[in-house]
């Protein structure tokens, strides 16, 4: 905990930019990475096919036959090459392809649904299938550069840099190849998913600013509410650039009225304005987005939601799987012990002259503590190994946070207990299963 605590200090927090929803948003799909790939080797072939036309031109200029055969030549056995290539890329992204929907497969029957993200918005998955379907779309640009005229005088365009530039997508390729094979190995270890999520949750933490709570109470008359229009969904995210920016133009401070990862239908008030006029409704076109399921961009309670689900499903009978709770226990614990200190229950955005301008209500520590413990807990008695790490984790944050945050975790204890009490019948199961235990059982 020492470390990041260091590192981020509690009134960190870079200041949003204007598209960092949208590129959020973008991540989350998976079109955009090949997409724009392919758009990017349809200008590459181009130059390369415009340097080898150019190329011809100047040694038909200067006579240079024998060098044009020659050129011919090593195109000719280039053109196997990618032709080979054409035909066999087709099986590998079939390969990748077949490799990520059992990795999914498996990660949303055994861990939870809700981290099938992670392998949506893998950077290694969209470079691979991005570069394979490039390489691919480049093989067959290629070929259609060659020339049927074996005159070197006649001959307008011998593909060689052409071929070239597809020997070289065909190695990044292969190289992408055995990088995604290895890191969808470790997403399909429960150890490296639950790190990816404690990593994420850590992230948002990071880039959110708060300050103390007297000045998310300081913010004058509420004079409007902003309703929400368009699709219901859940709040995926607002504009913060916009919004600062907005309310900075009309010296108001907005006021977020749902949390991030609430379900909002439309006519449900988003907005609240203090402190003067509400802005026109075409200057907040935007600001607010909806969508099918959380995200991490803004959303600091996501991460524990998704801990929580993925103990839970451990302790399932069907799953029986004690350990795999337990370290999810440990991530829990560690991110709750990295804001036991930290101000909560609002996130407060200034413009550049330090003027408190947009509110956004985040999670309290005591929700924090239920969202994190209230199911796990109720799942644990007759898992002595998992109660043991549960008392042990309660015990370390009682010790790290302060005193008057201590409560929900003392009434998580004594719950804890009374369960245990009541449904383990042998008294010396019962002594076994609440001593605190930072392995569980080990």
């Amino acid at each position: 905990m020492s470390d990041w605590m260091v590192t981020h200090s509690p009134s960190a927090g870079r200041r949003p930019r204007a598209l960092s929803p949208l590129r959020e948003h973008l991540r989350d799909t998976f079109w955009f990475a090949p997409t724009a790939a392919m758009v990017c080797v349809v200008l590459v072939w181009a130059v390369a096919a415009e340097i080898d036309t150019k190329l011809v031109e100047a040694l038909q200029d200067e006579r240079e036959y024998d060098t044009v055969r020659e050129l011919l030549k090593v195109a000719e056995d280039a053109k196997i090459v990618v032709t080979t290539v054409s035909s066999a890329m087709m099986t590998f992204i079939g390969v990748v392809f077949s490799i990520s929907l059992v990795a999914v497969q498996m990660a949303s029957g055994q861990f939870s649904p809700r981290v099938v993200r992670i392998f949506v918005r893998s950077r290694i998955t969209k470079a691979t299938f991005a570069v394979f379907l490039s390489t691919f779309l480049l093989t067959l640009l290629v070929l259609t550069s060659y020339d049927s005229e074996p005159d070197p005088r006649l001959v307008s365009s011998v593909p060689v840099v052409q071929s070239l530039v597809t020997i070289v997508m065909v190695g990044l390729s292969l190289l992408l190849f055995v990088m995604y094979v290895n890191t969808t190995l470790r997403l399909m270890r429960i150890g490296q998913v639950i790190a990816r999520i404690v990593g994420e949750s850590f992230r948002v933490a990071a880039l959110m600013p708060v300050a103390a709570p007297a000045e998310a109470g300081a913010l004058g008359p509420e004079t409007a509410r902003i309703a929400h229009e368009g699709r219901a969904g859940v709040l995926r995210d607002v504009n913060i650039a916009r919004l600062v920016r907005v309310a900075r133009q009309h010296d108001v401070v907005f006021r977020l009225i749902p949390r991030t990862g609430d379900f909002v239908v439309p006519g449900t008030p988003v907005l609240a304005v203090h402190g003067g006029k509400a802005p026109p409704r075409r200057a907040l076109r935007y600001a607010v987005s909806v969508g099918v399921e959380r995200t991490f961009h803004q959303d600091l309670g996501f991460g524990l939601r998704q801990l929580s689900d993925i103990a839970l499903r451990a302790l399932s009978p069907a799953v029986n799987d004690p350990t795999t709770a337990v370290q999810a226990l440990d991530r829990i614990v560690q991110f709750l012990a990295a804001l036991s200190r930290r101000p909560l229950d609002a996130s407060l955005h200034r413009d550049r002259r330090g003027t408190v301008r947009l509110v956004r209500p985040v999670p309290g520590w005591t929700e924090l503590v239920d969202l994190g413990f209230t199911e796990i807990r109720g799942c644990a008695v007759g898992n002595p190994q998992v109660t043991r790490r549960l008392l042990a984790g309660l015990d370390d944050l009682a010790l790290l946070a302060p005193e008057e945050r201590r409560a929900p975790l003392l009434r998580h204890r004594t719950l804890l207990a009374q369960a245990v009490e009541r449904g383990v019948p042998e008294a010396a199961d019962r002594a076994f299963a609440l001593q605190p235990d930072r392995q569980g059982i080990g």
